[in-house]
């Protein structure tokens, strides 16, 4: 498949599957005569976990790492380690709910305050 298309089917740009490529993160494909460069299924389901991971606010060489384990056949640490690293996210996201919900509270209970005065 093409460039366009792969980007498309997973949920990126071309400009963002040419810069994981120039970092290593996918492998450069080959090249039809026309030059066009020519994806595998396996490429899309590489840049699938690699659009994915980075989602998850994971860094771009901690995502690029993982999904080249996968890659090499190590899919199963790497569903271990995202299912650590959700359990962190999910703990993190409900302790930033808990301070945005005091930071709520307390304002609301200053707009009482001016309210009366």
């Amino acid at each position: 498949m093409r460039i366009g298309t792969l980007a498309r089917q997973a949920g990126t740009t071309t400009k963002a599957v040419r810069f994981y490529e120039s970092a290593g993160l996918l492998p450069a494909p080959p090249r039809l005569t026309n030059g066009y460069r020519s994806y595998t299924t396996a490429d899309l389901e590489r840049l699938r976990l690699l659009v994915g991971l980075r989602s998850l606010d994971l860094p771009l060489d901690r995502a690029g790492e993982l999904a080249v384990l996968c890659a090499a056949g190590h899919c199963e640490r790497v569903s271990i380690e995202l299912r650590d690293l959700i359990t962190r996210q999910r703990a993190e996201i409900k302790h930033r709910a808990g301070q945005l919900t005091h930071l709520d509270d307390r304002g609301q209970a200053h707009m009482v305050d001016v309210a009366v005065e």
